[in-house]
């Protein structure tokens, strides 16, 4: 199961869109504080709709609790990927574990570089042009998701294509 790791998010409709993705994509959802709102907050559910019962999220103080919490990242048996603009690999160039997690920065100023520099060989972006500073948190996390399950075969999220009142012709 792929995991979403949020750090220090700031805006409350972002991190309910990608709580909807999450449900939607059966990945797990680790915030780490602190954020920039509370999550009973109404923008955050209605961003959410009324999937937000159903999100696996999880919380942690600081980076460190995050790595504590989480072993496997520190015993190599998963990695961490860290999503920032400033990387060397594209995100579609790496290969991206079933179980790995994908880190994501605050809106307003993205993964610390105290962080980034300990985690060069895990650091992927998304290639846009230079005059752009950062895609909308909610697309990024969306387009390296996706990128990840289309890697992984989407890993049992096909579904069956059906309309809701008709039917396709055969």
């Amino acid at each position: 199961m792929l995991n979403i790791v949020l750090h220090q998010p700031e805006i409350p409709q972002n991190t309910g869109n990608i709580g909807r993705t999450c449900v939607a994509t059966k990945a797990v959802l680790h915030l780490i504080e602190p954020l920039g709102f509370s999550l009973n907050e109404k923008q955050l559910k209605r961003a959410g709709m009324d999937y937000w019962d159903k999100l696996d999220v999880r919380r942690y103080i600081n980076f460190e609790d995050f790595l504590e919490q989480n072993p496997a990242i520190g015993e190599g048996r998963v990695r961490l990927w860290m999503a920032t603009t400033k990387a060397k690999h594209v995100y579609s160039d790496v290969q991206i574990g079933a179980d790995d997690y994908i880190m994501f920065g605050k809106e307003s100023a993205g993964i610390p570089e105290e962080i980034l520099v300990e985690h060069e060989e895990t650091c992927i972006r998304i290639p846009m042009l230079d005059q752009i500073r950062s895609l909308n948190l909610s697309n990024s996390v969306a387009v390296v998701l996706y990128e990840a399950l289309r890697q992984n075969h989407f890993m049992g999220l096909q579904g069956t294509g059906e309309l809701h009142r008709l039917h396709w012709k055969k």
